[in-house]
């Protein structure tokens, strides 16, 4: 197969930034996603309504052309995000979901949930409104080591959260544990996960080949082979509760080879041809089109789009660096020779 068609894929997990970077950086989403979940970690956050409708305003106007394409907003919950503020993102179209970050979790968490008991009421709004809580599943402890985060937080958090708010939608995103892949299997209808094109091609291997790889790190971060077997086996099931989510995140060079390196890969400019590659690397092209197209939609209760767009195995190099302003941003794969290639428009 030299050529794959298919109905033009949604990013389900997905970040922009603003001002200079996401200028520089929304053209690598628009080429081959039609919508994307916004992520609300700006400083300051996403944290009303409001200031989500206007920073969808600055996506729309950085987008290149008449691209049209569809920002999904977010809102990034804290200690004080209320009831009320819950029910006016879930009466407002362009609003979809509600993030949990785990204060001091990731890259600008600071204002994350510090105690998610706390905000039973808010959850249950949600809960009654369906508007979907998307969460980065790891704890903080200073005592649980950062590869066991995630398991942890299945246990300690998840579970009792799935268990006292069963009509809750959660969306696990970015999973990277084989004991995230058998709860959100073993969970209901109502719990789906995304998939990173990172966490599927490399294991925690790649942030130490050849010394300290700081464009390899993120968070979560990569784990050991076993874990991302178990993704593979998840993304090519046809299990509709799996789904593609980039979590591209776009850092300065300088803020990556620094000494306090920022966690986050850029992987817009390379995303749906690294994942054509892996589903093509384990005989299971055939079922990318609902990994990538329709499994997201269908979850988030949005049409498939109608809009083709086309794969072409061509030999390409990734650049090793992307201009953003007057910085630069290093892709996922940078200088490396790819086998698939989105076709650009006419």
């Amino acid at each position: 197969m030299d050529k794959i068609s298919l109905p033009k894929p949604d990013d389900w997990h997905l970040h922009l930034r603003d001002g200079q970077i996401l200028e520089s950086v929304i053209p690598a989403t628009t080429r081959c996603f039609h919508r994307a979940i916004v992520m609300p970690n700006l400083i300051p956050p996403i944290t009303t309504v409001d200031q989500a409708l206007e920073y969808r305003h600055h996506i729309i106007e950085a987008c290149p052309g008449d691209c049209g394409f569809d920002p999904l907003m977010t809102l990034y919950l804290t200690d004080l995000t209320t009831p009320d503020e819950v029910r006016r993102a879930a009466a407002e179209p362009h609003l979809h979901g509600v993030k949990l970050y785990p204060a001091g979790a990731t890259t600008n968490s600071e204002s994350g949930v510090t105690s998610l008991p706390d905000l039973m009421p808010t959850l249950e709004a949600m809960a009654e409104t369906g508007l979907p809580l998307l969460v980065h599943g790891e704890v903080t402890d200073a005592d649980i080591a950062v590869f066991d985060r995630e398991a942890v937080f299945i246990e300690h958090v998840l579970e009792p959260l799935i268990e006292a708010l069963p009509a809750l939608k959660v969306v696990f995103e970015h999973v990277t544990t084989s004991q995230a892949v058998e709860f959100v299997k073993s969970a209901p209808a109502n719990v789906a996960a995304t998939v990173t094109a990172h966490h599927l091609l490399l294991n925690r291997n790649a942030m130490f080949k050849g010394g300290i790889r700081p464009h390899h790190y993120c968070l979560p971060v990569l784990k050991r082979e076993q874990h991302r077997q178990a993704l593979i086996a998840a993304a090519i099931s046809g299990n509709s509760k799996f789904f593609l989510g980039t979590d591209s995140a776009p850092h300065p060079r300088s803020a990556k080879e620094s000494a306090c390196g920022c966690a986050g890969m850029y992987s817009a400019p390379v995303a749906l041809e690294v994942y054509a590659q892996v589903f093509e690397d384990n005989g299971a092209l055939d079922k990318l089109e609902n990994f990538a197209s329709r499994y997201g939609p269908r979850f988030y209760g949005l049409p498939v789009n109608s809009q083709n767009i086309t794969l072409l195995r061509k030999d390409w190099q990734v650049p090793d660096t992307i201009q953003a302003g007057d910085e630069e941003l290093v892709p996922l794969c940078a200088g490396e020779t790819l086998s698939w290639r989105v076709q650009e428009e006419q």
